[in-house]
């Protein structure tokens, strides 16, 4: 008696397509998508709280290990500018042509030192912190505007140093250091929008934290830290595009923005044209691409 053996016919693999309606039934999703741009900035002010412990927490852990702890935050930014006052100052005669040189150099090292940081703190947020990025689930721009947000509260500690060296140097209390608030907004939007673009740069690309502090040197030396903008503007043999484009360096837009709140000596005149509305669309320009920029790479954070 012959024994016919059945073979069951071959199984169709699910589809994507039944796969995908089959996790919309259950209200499954990808783990890791990147959620809507709305949503996204939901998340991220809902976590809004965690942004302000995080900066702060960096910011009291970043000198614990020194002996004058905080102190620091205030000592780096003063020795860096008795540094360039000897070189630039002295050696090189620059203070001749400024009045108020000392305030003009100190205010100029505080500001640019925001900058700085902040992009370099930028630049290793999510490669700098793996672990964290691999372990919870969080909008990940809070990281650079957190490191952002510890460097403005870094400057805003330097700041009552700063007050007093205006006030040794005899410079006056006035209505105009108001202004300085504003200043300090604008300059924090732009400082994180280039974070963020650094963030995700430097996230795909670590080696790029290496070549930074050179870019970085080098913009300080064009954005007139330790010398006047509108002093070389005024030879006849510099190009006129050249001048131009000193003038409307963000750097230096801010520099002169918070120059012109908090010394008397430097007034409108030294301004380049339509200094507010250049600091606004530096700010609103980074700020915004920055933040777009990042959340279009938020999927692949952590990953690989």
């Amino acid at each position: 008696m012959s024994q016919v053996l059945h073979t069951p016919p071959p199984t169709r693999a699910p589809a994507d397509d039944d796969l995908a309606a089959l996790a919309a039934r259950h209200g499954l999703s990808v783990s890791g998508a990147r959620p809507t741009l709305p949503e996204y900035v939901r998340q991220l002010w809902a976590r809004r709280h965690f942004i302000g412990a995080f900066a702060t927490a960096k910011l009291t852990a970043q000198y614990s290990q020194a002996k004058l702890g905080q102190v620091w935050q205030v000592m780096t930014p003063l020795l860096n500018a008795a540094v360039y006052y000897f070189i630039f100052g002295v050696l090189l005669g620059t203070k001749h042509n400024v009045p108020d040189y000392v305030p003009f150099l100190v205010t100029g090292v505080f500001v640019w030192t925001f900058t700085q940081s902040s992009i370099m703190a930028g630049t290793r947020a999510i490669s700098g912190n793996l672990g964290l990025v691999r372990a919870l689930h969080f909008p990940r721009a809070a990281l650079p505007i957190s490191f952002a947000l510890q460097q403005l509260q870094q400057l805003l500690f330097s700041m009552a140093a700063l007050v007093v060296i205006l006030l040794c140097f005899g410079v006056p209390v006035s209505a105009s250091w108001v202004l300085a608030l504003p200043t300090l907004a604008l300059q924090f939007t732009f400082n994180a929008g280039v974070s963020m673009v650094m963030a995700r740069m430097g996230a795909k690309t670590p080696d790029i934290a290496q070549l930074m502090p050179f870019v970085l040197r080098t913009w300080m030396y064009v954005s007139g830290v330790m010398w006047s903008i509108d002093k070389l503007a005024d030879k006849d043999d510099l190009p006129h595009i050249v001048t131009v484009l000193l003038e409307i360096n963000p750097a230096a837009v801010y520099l002169d923005l918070m120059r012109f709140a908090l010394i008397d000596s430097f007034h409108a005149s030294q301004l380049p044209p339509h200094v507010w509305a250049a600091a606004i669309g530096w700010a609103l320009a980074a700020g915004i691409g920055g933040f777009i920029y990042f959340w279009k790479a938020e999927e692949t954070y952590g990953r690989g």
